[in-house]
């Protein structure tokens, strides 16, 4: 629900002006209804970015050209000046992870919501400038205490452009993150030579937020069954029960799990076991190409 009435706010800060008032109406409830009907967010109790890029198809390509060509991307989507170009590369990669991995596009929309919530307020932020005076130009205008909020049309090019980025840089990241096994990532990681110590506080990060997103909602299944939210005040005394009582328990879990690694000759360093995987002829075309047309409209748009 959030993430369509932000959507719908934005577009419609975005295009006031410059659509007419029949096609704008259409365009944001189009893509706030979108949303609200396939972008639920939720979390999972197991590692499902992980689970699902061992069952992605693309999980059998080579993991290092993966990461190279997703970040050379991601930083080609920055350095544009363009909108378009990071647009055309957020729809090819979202088609290349969904299409070419066999995940669902519900699935993929439903991973995305988050991300495109953090995007949506920020855009609002951009758009959205305060004037002690009434601004003559602006696509928008809404009365405030001392002045107006409008949204002017620099605003929008800003903002248009700062959304695009971020689309094209979450699509580069969700391409390596669906696509490549938590183990092959940090392989490539430590054959770039990356401290030791910030690998193991990646695998530990990244294991113990499912642990505790599971414990915290195991707890509020228990509170629910016994009638702990059926009153506001009976709700704030429950959660604030649950957030302290995940503290103690998550360092009752980190102090299992670290006698559980040395039990295990646990020695300052995790191994996995990973396995060698070649490069194919056509997937390596299928990201190179769109890599070179960016940087060939880079360089002529400088």
């Amino acid at each position: 629900m959030i993430a369509a009435l932000l959507a719908a706010l934005v577009l419609y800060s975005l295009f006031a002006g410059r659509l007419p008032a029949l096609w704008l109406g259409i365009v944001c409830l189009l893509s706030g209804g979108f949303l609200f009907l396939l972008g639920h967010h939720r979390h999972d109790g197991i590692l499902v970015m992980d689970l699902y890029a061992r069952r992605s198809r693309l999980c059998r390509e080579n993991a290092a050209f993966k990461m190279a060509a997703g970040g050379g991307l991601l930083i080609l989507s920055i350095c544009t000046a363009s909108p378009w170009p990071p647009l055309v590369l957020f729809g090819f990669l979202s088609a290349v992870t969904v299409i070419g991995g066999k995940l669902e596009w519900k699935s993929y929309i439903s991973l995305l919501s988050l991300p495109i919530i953090f995007l949506l307020l920020s855009s609002l932020t951009l758009l959205w400038d305060f004037c002690q005076q009434f601004p003559a130009d602006a696509a928008a205008v809404l009365p405030f205490p001392g002045g107006w909020l409008a949204v002017l049309p620099e605003s929008q090019q800003r903002a248009g452009l700062v959304l695009a980025r971020a689309l094209g840089a979450v699509s580069c990241l969700y391409f390596i993150s669906l696509s490549t096994p938590m183990p092959e990532l940090l392989t490539v990681l430590r054959r770039i030579h990356l401290p030791e110590v910030m690998i193991e506080l990646m695998v530990l990060i990244y294991r113990y937020i499912f642990i505790l997103l599971t414990t915290c909602r195991q707890m509020q299944e228990a509170a629910a069954s016994r009638l702990g939210y059926g009153r506001l005040k009976n709700s704030l005394r429950t959660t604030g029960l649950i957030y302290g009582g995940l503290l103690g328990h998550s360092f009752q879990r980190a102090g299992a799990c670290f006698d559980a690694m040395e039990s295990r000759c646990y020695t300052g360093q995790m191994v996995f076991l990973t396995r060698s995987k070649p490069l194919s002829v056509g997937f390596a075309l299928l990201l190179v190409l769109p890599f070179v047309g960016m940087l060939i409209w880079i360089l002529l748009t400088l």
